[in-house]
């Protein structure tokens, strides 16, 4: 059991007990008089049956007793009952899309979440719907059971203690992926709450925040394993197979047109091999969204990779070191990632590959691997975040063709050094 100290989570929890408790006496006296008449009517103590005559007393007091069980029970029943029904006039009004096989939040101000944040110890009231099939929201630490029924709106609420993260399940099967159609409530504190509220912050990028939101990420999977749908990953120009709707077949390289035409008519042309579950989204998902996730499909992480390049011109990188091959002051990112570049350490020439760890170490010491052809007047940055480092090398990698090999040339000068004569600076 969850240690609650709430008075709807309370009285439900009474309620178990109560009919608990009294099934359990029921049962134990049941058996206990069961027993005694087999001990009491064995042929051997009474071997000639005997008419027992009726009793006012025992008739009134199996009537009376199972009535007053029966009331008790419903009233302790009833009394849970009220509780979830009875809504704060101050509660947290969020709404709840169901869909196969994803749960979207949506708060007041039009943000949305595939997870429920909450400020702990304010009262938080779901108004929920389905998309598509019925679904059943279950929140077990609020004994929270809810169907949401398409075309409908249903509603629960809860209040929670504390700070902390509970399950939400899907207690009504709704197809293929229902064991994976789950979530969590975060409740955290309220001015955490806010400040989460009114960011405009998304994690790993705004579209590939609204996949997860719109519940794409339930079915299609990033890395590659298999799903009720094709994987994201590696799927922008690649080549397909799709089943037209007369069924034949043709083969389409996955563009920004056939994204379009995916989303919006999902079953047109839809990839071998895949059923037709994939419900539409026109009309769902608002136009603004949609570009976004069209822009995550073309370009990746487009937020993080933007972040990237604005980083770099904001602390100078891209006055030194050029995007499109040229020279300027220091040696062109152009297909810079993946190749081999011959650097100095402690005065002894060694060729080396450009990759994350170089790039990490040229960016905080550059001097320590300094490229041959170039003198040493970059000066180190240890300030960036991780998640900063990330982005800077994100763009790099987008400036490289094919970000995960080495360009055919592997000549490429390196980050802080090169092929260009000596004297040239960055």
């Amino acid at each position: 059991m969850y240690p609650q100290s709430l008075s709807p989570v309370q009285q439900v929890d009474l309620a178990f007990y109560v009919i608990f408790g009294v099934s359990a006496i029921m049962l134990l006296g049941i058996t206990a008089t069961m027993l005694w008449f087999v001990w009491r009517y064995d042929h051997r103590r009474n071997p000639v049956a005997t008419e027992i005559p009726g009793s006012v007393l025992a008739e009134t007091a199996w009537t009376l007793i199972p009535t007053l069980i029966v009331m008790a029970l419903f009233y302790y029943g009833w009394a849970g009952y009220k509780a979830l029904r009875t809504v704060p006039a101050d509660a947290l009004e969020v709404g709840v899309k169901a869909r196969m096989w994803s749960w979207i939040f949506e708060y007041p101000n039009g943000k949305r979440s595939s997870v429920l944040y909450v400020p702990a110890g304010k009262p938080v009231k779901l108004d929920m719907t389905s998309v598509d099939v019925i679904h059943s929201l279950y929140i077990p630490a609020f004994r929270i059971k809810m169907d949401t029924v398409p075309g409908m709106q249903t509603y629960a609420w809860f209040k929670t203690d504390g700070p902390g993260e509970f399950d939400i399940l899907c207690a009504e099967y709704c197809g293929l992926k229902h064991a994976n159609m789950l979530s969590v409530v975060k409740a955290v504190e309220p001015d955490e709450f806010r400040k989460w509220l009114e960011s405009s912050e998304a994690p790993g990028g705004k579209g590939r925040a609204l996949l997860d939101a719109y519940g794409c990420i339930s079915c299609h999977s990033l890395d590659g394993s298999p799903g009720p749908g094709t994987t994201f990953k590696g799927l922008y120009g690649a080549e397909r197979v799709v089943v037209l709707g007369d069924g034949s077949k043709r083969k389409i390289i996955v563009d920004e047109a056939y994204l379009r035409r995916a989303l919006k008519d999902p079953n047109a042309e839809l990839v071998e091999g895949f059923d037709p579950i994939m419900p539409s989204t026109e009309g769902v998902v608002p136009e603004q969204d949609f570009e976004d996730m069209i822009a995550w499909f073309m370009h990746g992480n487009g937020l993080t990779r933007e972040e990237g390049r604005r980083l770099m011109e904001q602390e100078g990188c891209l006055s030194c070191h050029s995007t499109d091959g040229s020279v300027v002051a220091g040696p062109t990112f152009k297909n810079l990632w993946g190749s081999e570049v011959d650097v100095l350490v402690d005065g002894v020439p060694k060729r080396v590959k450009v990759d994350a760890d170089y790039v990490r170490e040229s960016i905080v010491a550059p001097q320590k691997k300094l490229s041959k052809g170039w003198d040493p007047l970059m000066p180190g940055y240890d300030s960036f975040t991780p998640e900063q480092m990330e982005a800077m090398m994100d763009y790099m990698r987008s400036l490289s063709g094919t970000p995960d090999k080495a360009p055919a040339d592997a000549s490429s000068p390196g980050l802080h050094g090169g092929t260009s004569p000596a004297g040239k600076t960055q």
